[in-house]
């Protein structure tokens, strides 16, 4: 059974969330502000965490940044008010791995959580080389040029699906389907919020010691494309 930690101060939400989740099987752990879902997310193991932004004590995004501060990668959801890219990216900086707007449908919201549980248990090839980027499904780390990169579980999924098809465009509709388990005619912004996000992290620390590794295809997608006569594909 997976078990799952909601952190969300508006009890009728709480209340309808918690009984359609333990309706489906999950068992949940709530806290209503954010000094309790962090001990909870430090003290307790989880499969998943839904975190709202807005909490009394520590807001969302303290609680995400010292979770993985920690050291702890459980795949978090925030849930925010507010859907501006820069609230957004704040919420993917912190180490979040997916973010929902509210008000929001209860099925997407399945939807989104289907896609991070399903992250853990599939096997995977030991490492993938795309360059002089190394990522290693089995630990979900990621390196480059030696260097070990702090990517959220959504980011080095998104980064993973590329890597796996290097020098090829693989379209947001694509990424869609793949890594949050939604239609490919979604709301592309969520691709596009956790490109830039790796362009961040793996291509703007690295410029003018290598080339650039993520690159868009306007119009169709996005790739990664690493230096002639590098390390394609799987290693082994």
């Amino acid at each position: 059974m997976s078990r799952m930690l909601l952190v969300e101060d508006e009890i009728s939400l709480t209340k309808v969330l918690r009984r359609g989740f333990e309706a489906e099987g999950l068992e949940v752990d709530v806290a209503y502000d954010g000094n309790e879902g962090l001990r909870l997310a430090l003290e307790r193991e989880y499969d998943v965490v839904i975190l709202d932004v807005m909490l009394p004590g520590l807001d969302g995004h303290r609680v995400c940044s010292t979770i993985r501060a920690a050291g702890l990668w459980t795949p978090i959801l925030m849930l925010t008010a507010r859907d501006s890219e820069y609230d957004v990216a704040e919420g993917l900086d912190t180490g979040a791995d997916d973010y929902l707007t509210k008000p929001f449908s209860y099925l997407v919201l399945q939807a989104r959580l289907r896609a991070l549980l399903r992250r853990g248990g599939q096997a995977k090839p030991r490492t993938v080389e795309v360059g002089d980027l190394l990522l290693e499904p089995q630990t979900r780390r990621c390196t480059r040029l030696g260097s070990e990169l702090a990517l959220t579980a959504r980011e080095f999924d998104v980064l993973e699906v590329l890597a796996r098809r290097p020098g090829v465009t693989v379209s947001k509709g694509a990424l869609l389907e793949e890594v949050w388990d939604l239609p490919a005619d979604s709301d592309p912004n969520l691709v596009e919020v956790h490109i830039s996000a790796l362009r961040r992290k793996i291509d703007h620390p690295f410029a003018g010691r290598a080339d650039k590794l993520l690159h868009t295809s306007r119009g169709l997608g996005y790739r990664l494309v690493p230096a002639k006569g590098a390390t394609l594909g799987p290693a082994s």
